[in-house]
């Protein structure tokens, strides 16, 4: 699980693209390799290396401005398709902590909040002001604060966003679901043993 998220000042990459499908993220043939492994190595690949195993120099992940890019800006659908969670490893393990989008995969967001990645969904007329913004400036910088749910774009404007309470405070706390749980475990017991009690007079 990445470190705690509040806050976040980082270059954001302008991903034009409408359903980004779990499969572009990371290949399929990727997903019987561990947890253990930098499933970074393996982001956006097919896009990055055809075959052949050179690289793609214009994919915009592989451009100067990018490389030290923390928040993707995407289209609609971001996530789509098959429900692997290896598609957001693949993004955490890169670097990246956020993707604001107008709307994600189901199961992807799902399993984003689970590995600390924060899906921030933003209005169509939003995002498409944010890419156009980060399209002119390369290597611009998106400020993301996530206690007051708010995205600041490069000229100032403040957009807010929705999140489920749980998934903020997991994603504030650094918490995985077994983490949450632990934490929880002195309630837990108490209610076992007052279970218990009720049982046994």
């Amino acid at each position: 699980m990445p470190p705690p998220l509040k806050t976040l000042d980082a270059v954001a990459l302008p991903l034009a693209r409408a359903n980004v499908d779990t499969d572009q993220i990371v290949p399929a043939r990727y997903l019987q390799k561990p947890r253990s492994d930098n499933f970074g190595a393996y982001l956006f690949h097919d896009l990055r290396r055809p075959p052949g195993g050179t690289q793609v120099s214009d994919f915009i992940l592989d451009q100067a401005p990018y490389r030290d890019a923390r928040i993707v800006v995407a289209e609609r659908n971001f996530g789509c398709g098959s429900s692997r969670e290896h598609a957001v490893w693949a993004l955490v393990d890169h670097g990246f902590r956020v993707v604001v989008a107008p709307s994600f995969g189901d199961i992807f967001a799902g399993n984003a909040s689970k590995n600390g990645l924060l899906t921030v969904v933003l209005g169509e007329a939003a995002v498409a002001g944010l890419l156009a913004a980060l399209q002119r400036a390369p290597g611009a910088h998106l400020q993301v604060d996530l206690p007051s749910q708010t995205v600041v774009a490069p000229g100032g404007e403040v957009h807010a966003f929705a999140i489920d309470p749980f998934a903020k405070h997991c994603l504030l706390e650094g918490l995985d679901e077994l983490d949450y749980t632990l934490t929880q475990l002195p309630a837990i017991e108490a209610f076992e043993a007052r279970q218990a009690g009720a049982h046994h007079p």
